[in-house]
């Protein structure tokens, strides 16, 4: 075993396949409220949408449950539909926690760590991720599985590190890991709490912000190198 004993995981697009995910669940939901047109019609509008109230989230601009609502007022508005913001909501919600695309390499990898503390630290709701995790086969392959929600902190904000840190009983950062996707929530909040973190990076995105990875990866299989103390930093 290498230098790292606890590794915490990202959800969407680094363990679970986030797109495959929402387009699905829009569809079946759009379905549901007969607009079978819905995803060639406004899923690019509810993309920008989403993604302006995701990163308002992250800065603390707005609550989650009103993120969950607003994004189809706001789609429905500018489409001038007269469907039920809320109750589409929950329905989305409801289909999105039946939606358990891993990405690849996941289960294999998550397998290959299992001497290791495994812990899901998410942005997001806590029904959906919790269903999502259970309907996949990485079920019962994590210690504890911590959501923004549930915490009262998104990530990057300090807090649900904390509140990951106390949870799981650890007394030493330099033992912990954070891998994710996203330079913002993910880096941004390891780097800012002390602990090392790798950039699950597939797309070979250009890392345009001040937050700098301890690794980065293009492939989620490379980890096992990381952990087992074979590969430098990046």
């Amino acid at each position: 075993m290498g230098k790292y004993r606890s590794i915490w995981f990202d959800v969407d697009d680094t363990l679970f396949d986030f797109k495959q995910s929402e387009i699905n669940a829009l569809h079946n939901t759009f379905i549901e409220y007969k607009l079978p047109e819905g995803m060639a019609a406004y899923h690019a509008s509810y993309r920008k949408i989403s993604n302006k109230l995701w990163s308002d989230l992250e800065k603390g601009e707005i609550g989650l449950r009103e993120l969950g609502t607003e994004r189809f007022k706001r789609l429905f508005l500018e489409h001038e539909l007269e469907t039920d913001a809320m109750l589409f909501s929950r329905s989305y919600l409801g289909n999105l926690g039946n939606e358990a695309h891993l990405m690849p390499g996941a289960a294999e990898l998550c397998a290959k760590l299992s001497g290791y503390q495994l812990a899901i630290i998410t942005n997001g709701f806590g029904e959906v991720q919790r269903a999502r995790i259970q309907n996949s086969p990485l079920s019962g392959r994590f210690e504890q599985l911590i959501v923004s929600e549930e915490t009262g902190f998104q990530k990057p904000h300090p807090g649900i590190f904390d509140f990951a840190f106390k949870t799981l009983k650890l007394k030493d950062k330099s033992k912990v890991l954070m891998v994710g996707d996203s330079l913002q929530s993910d880096i941004q909040g390891g780097v800012n709490y002390g602990i090392d973190t790798c950039w699950f990076n597939p797309m070979h995105k250009k890392n345009l912000t001040n937050f700098v990875p301890t690794y980065e990866i293009h492939d989620l299989l490379e980890l096992l190198d990381i952990v087992e103390g074979a590969k430098e930093k990046s």
